[in-house]
């Protein structure tokens, strides 16, 4: 990795850029695939497939049938099934735990108003395939889909891995298609002759997936977040275990070589100590080749101060952010922008990957500015009731034919002055 001594302030924007190709260059190659599913459907499904996955399909193959998800439990040993079952207890119970009880607030005598949560109808989740078979996705996704009540949960995911048909049943996944890339976010947005078309879409992906969803979120589909290629930022001092912050930095790099890793620290024997363990590590990983090339985009800054180093993690906005500090939680309170948080020596991104409970879709590429990762909230819509009374109608009517007459609009006050003047017909004083 290279490593930054005192950078300025004026370079953070360029050390921190993230290894993306251009968004037009890209958004290019993905309007046409678009395009093709949505004119052609199952047909455009069959010819991209075979196209990008080297994949012959018939239309019949594009769904998994009830028997394959039901045969794919017998293909996994007892020792991840049980894993995955600890997993989803852990996911669910977080997450159930961010149910909100419906409370009416009445704002003056007789004005009540409240807020009801309903789950969105038809979600989509993609579960990407590439070199890893994202089992641990598909209950990121459809554990709050599952809890919030949705009603048709639509999987598509180019990977035949028992173990995302295992989890899909598991959640209650409805329908799962073999459609991945740009296309199953074409396909679930559009809908074809097999696919349903959904409301929302959720799930990472790669840059082109990404912009695939961006594009069809101009069109009025909505989608989770901008959720690419993985990262992750290390913030570590001397209390840290170097090989434990090599570790970290190397579980992220091994997604694939468009990820990107970053350390930070006040101390040069610490980054320097990181960076021969990580030399180590990353010999002895199956997947070397594809981390070596994301820690090819990835760098050890040196900073000065604890305060340079919070403003630099907070301009980075990273996805997954360790803090392997001695006062992590202190320092915890002090990020703004970031995906998701992990505290101390023992607390690996990994864990937050597969099993404490969190959920592990969340923003990167700088996102983290302005989007949460993936809730239960996600998953539903927030509808507001309100309830006037005769005697509310009274206490706040004035206020809004004030407010209407001052913008012209008659027609707004009107509708009060009518019910208000028959209330006075009605119920003289």
């Amino acid at each position: 990795m290279n490593i930054l001594s005192f950078p300025q302030r004026s370079e953070w924007p360029y050390l921190l850029a993230r290894p993306v190709q251009s968004t037009k260059q890209i958004e290019a190659a993905v309007a046409p695939i678009l395009e093709q599913v949505r004119t052609n459907g199952d047909v455009a499904l069959i010819e991209l497939a075979k196209k990008f996955d080297k994949v012959d399909l018939s239309v019949s193959q594009l769904r998994i049938d009830a028997e394959e998800l039901e045969a794919a439990e017998n293909q996994l040993g007892d020792e991840l099934k049980n894993a995955i079952r600890q997993a989803y207890q852990n996911i669910r119970l977080f997450h159930e735990k961010q149910k909100q009880p419906v409370e009416k607030i009445e704002t003056m005598p007789g004005v009540t108003c409240w807020r009801k949560s309903v789950g969105i109808e038809k979600v989509g989740l993609y579960i990407p395939g590439g070199t890893a078979p994202l089992f641990s996705t598909v209950l990121m996704l459809g554990i709050p889909a599952q809890l919030a009540g949705c009603r048709e949960i639509v999987l598509c995911t180019p990977s035949n891995h028992p173990a995302i048909y295992f989890a899909a049943k598991l959640v209650g996944v409805t329908k799962v298609f073999r459609i991945g890339g740009a296309q199953a976010v074409a396909a679930m947005a559009y809908g074809t002759e097999s696919v349903p078309k959904v409301y929302k879409i959720f799930g990472p992906g790669n840059q082109y997936v990404t912009a695939a969803k961006m594009l069809v979120a101009k069109e009025g589909v909505a989608i989770d977040m901008p959720a690419g290629p993985s990262e992750v930022a290390v913030y570590a001092d001397d209390s840290a275990v170097p090989a434990f912050v090599a570790s970290d930095l190397l579980s992220q790099a091994e997604h694939g070589a468009d990820s990107q890793v970053l350390l930070v620290s006040t101390s040069k024997k610490l980054i320097n100590s990181v960076n021969l363990t990580l030399s180590t590590q990353l010999s002895r990983l199956p997947r070397q080749e594809l981390a070596a090339k994301a820690l090819e985009n990835s760098k050890m800054i040196l900073v000065e101060t604890q305060v340079d180093a919070i403003d630099l993690l907070n301009a980075y906005a990273a996805e997954h952010l360790i803090l392997s500090i001695e006062n992590a939680e202190d320092v915890a309170e002090k990020i703004i922008n970031a995906g998701s948080i992990f505290l101390g020596n023992y607390t690996p991104e990994s864990a937050g990957d597969y099993a404490s409970g969190t959920n592990h879709t969340l923003p990167t590429n700088g996102f983290a500015r302005a989007y949460s990762g993936v809730s239960l909230d996600s998953f539903v819509k927030k509808i507001t009731v309100q309830q006037i009374t005769p005697e509310g109608l009274q206490n706040v009517g004035p206020t809004v034919e004030a407010m209407a007459e001052a913008e012209s609009l008659d027609a707004h006050k009107r509708a009060v002055s009518l019910r208000l003047a028959h209330l006075a017909e009605t119920n003289p004083a």
